[in-house]
Parts: C-alpha cells; sequence; structure tokens
C-alpha cells in the first residue's frame, strides 16, 4: 500500500487513479495525518475477473486437453 501527501497526489492524480485502477490502495495524507484511502473497486475487479475466466474457457475449447506427463515434458525438455 503506497502512501503520499495530498499536495503530490493533487499533482499526480491521474497517475494515482491507474495504480488504484491496477489493484493497488493508496494512502493520502496532509501534515502527516491520515485523511484518505483510495481502494480498488471491488465490482470492477469481480468484472474484470469474469471476463479473464470467460478468455481463459475460450482459449481452452480451442486446444487439445494436456496431460500432466506432457507439460512436464515440456517443461524439462533440453534440460538434459
Amino acid at each position: 500500500m503506497q502512501t503520499i501527501q495530498a499536495s503530490e497526489a493533487k499533482t499526480h492524480f491521474l497517475r494515482i487513479l491507474d495504480d488504484v485502477e491496477r489493484g493497488e490502495s493508496v494512502i493520502v495524507t496532509r501534515h502527516g495525518k491520515r485523511v484518505a484511502r483510495l481502494i480498488p473497486d471491488v465490482e470492477i475487479d469481480q468484472k474484470r475477473a469474469r471476463r479473464a475466466f470467460a478468455g481463459i474457457r475460450a482459449l481452452r475449447e480451442l486446444n487439445l486437453p494436456v496431460t500432466a506427463d506432457e507439460i512436464l515434458s515440456a517443461r524439462d525438455e533440453g534440460r538434459r
């Protein structure tokens, strides 16, 4: 969690919003005292997660199933 002074938050507000949108919480202080906390919107995160899972499911339907042995073999390929 990042802490930022109110004067700096005013100057860099759009960058701070970008940080919050990416999931980071930000504490805003004035004269060393906490006055606000910006936190990601849970609803937005849930929507983003649902979209990501839908994308993963769509990719899985396009590809053939892979066994654990095939995954391990691909991982170890070239190690010997």
